[in-house]
């Protein structure tokens, strides 16, 4: 059957039209471009009509992947379809599998906006809204959006966003000069805070070894620290660093290994377990300084994710893995910007809960670990290059 579509998006600096090809030949189909509107530059939107000659499995299984890739196709009002989950974390196969771009759904006559927008979720009709759903939270009797009739991404809201965040583009590059970049991040960084909004940060144990504590607790101080997700390792080496000095059996201010300092950090887990937690650590005294006394002092909400390789772990770390992937939905909702601090993992795993609105700085000395961020999906990822300690000091003098 031939079937005529308009696409919107970056058709040229996303290869879309060889995409296309390829479906087309997986699919046992054929297209042919009709017309082709490219912008000025490769960073421009480009408009395309395209022919498609494929069955209507085909077509579907295209526009889905077109959708997945950001491109907008302009919908007819076509009611979406829905089918009922027969079975607890099941959907029907041809289910609508989403992406982080803003998505609306046509029922009952009018577009629907999908609420808690991510990744690789599944759309569900509930109470008269749609909401993005992990497959585990699917429940037997929901009603499951299949196919992509319907259904529509309005990437023009990431092109009409604020153009004032444009300090660094996804490209990965480590020779950007990192005191421009940290100037205008700063900048973005007030603007948000004078309208009381929300910075997350996910920062991994990096951020105690490169000596990037006592900026970061100055910026917990001056207001600009609204959250942080982590893993047990820093709480464990921020604690380390107020009770002996040394991170991993380091001193810090020498950059000398000291004898014994081997097991630090399981006597600084010891006596956080002997307080109780973290928080009862800080009241009681046994903490005095550092990041986690930073946070529980001025309220700061943390969440600590564990894993196989934790020792310990500290009371508050929670090994529950979908206990912790829930905390670290909860805390990134409503965020206006989120920064990542050389922890791949958590990045990676937070990325992945992101709505493509949210501003989002990940910073590591190793460029590998900013592109891949991108490469599993968070294209509105910023990256920069550069050792965290140097970075959280320079923030700090702007903010």
């Amino acid at each position: 059957m031939r079937k005529i579509i308009q696409i919107k998006g970056h058709i040229i600096r996303d290869d879309i039209l060889k995409q296309i090809d390829a479906s087309c030949e997986q699919y046992n189909g054929s297209y042919q471009v009709l017309e082709l509107n490219i912008g000025k530059k490769v960073d421009d939107i480009s408009t395309a009509t395209i022919a498609l000659e494929i069955s209507d499995e085909g077509f579907t299984l295209i526009l889905n992947e077109l959708t997945n890739l950001g491109i907008s196709i302009p919908s007819t009002e076509s009611p979406v379809l829905l089918k009922t989950s027969e079975k607890d974390k099941t959907v029907p196969d041809d289910f609508y599998s989403t992406t982080n771009h803003p998505t609306e759904v046509y029922l009952d006559g009018k577009w629907f906006k999908v609420q808690k927008q991510r990744m690789d979720g599944v759309l569900v009709v509930k109470n008269g809204e749609i909401i993005c759903t992990k497959l585990r939270d699917v429940k037997a009797g929901d009603a499951i959006v299949c196919g992509s009739e319907g259904v529509r991404i309005k990437t023009e809201a990431a092109e009409n966003d604020d153009h004032d965040f444009a300090f660094m583009v996804n490209e990965v590059s480590s020779e950007r000069r990192v005191e421009i970049a940290v100037n205008q991040l700063a900048v973005e960084m007030k603007q948000i805070k004078e309208k009381n909004g929300k910075i997350v940060f996910v920062a991994g144990p990096v951020v105690i070894h490169t000596g990037g504590m006592v900026a970061f607790q100055d910026m917990i101080r001056k207001g600009f620290v609204s959250g942080v997700l982590s893993g047990n390792a820093l709480a464990v080496h921020d604690i380390e660093r107020d009770l002996y000095g040394t991170s991993l059996g380091v001193n810090l201010d020498t950059g000398k290994v000291v004898k014994g300092g081997h097991k630090h950090h399981m006597r600084a887990i010891n006596a956080v377990n002997k307080s109780g937690s973290i928080a009862a650590a800080v009241a009681d005294q046994t903490i005095k300084s550092g990041i986690m006394y930073e946070l529980v002092k001025n309220n700061i909400p943390f969440v600590l994710a564990g894993s196989i390789r934790d020792d310990g772990p500290l009371p508050d770390t929670l090994m529950d893995l979908i206990q912790a992937q829930e905390a670290y939905a909860q805390m990134i909702q409503d965020a206006d910007m989120v920064i990542m601090l050389s922890t791949m993992l958590h990045s990676i795993g937070t990325g992945n809960m992101l709505p493509s609105w949210v501003k989002t700085v990940i910073v590591d000395i190793n460029p590998a670990v900013v592109a891949k961020l991108v490469d599993r999906g968070s294209a509105q990822a910023h990256g920069l290059v550069t050792d965290v300690g140097l970075f959280l000091t320079l923030l700090n003098q702007q903010l």
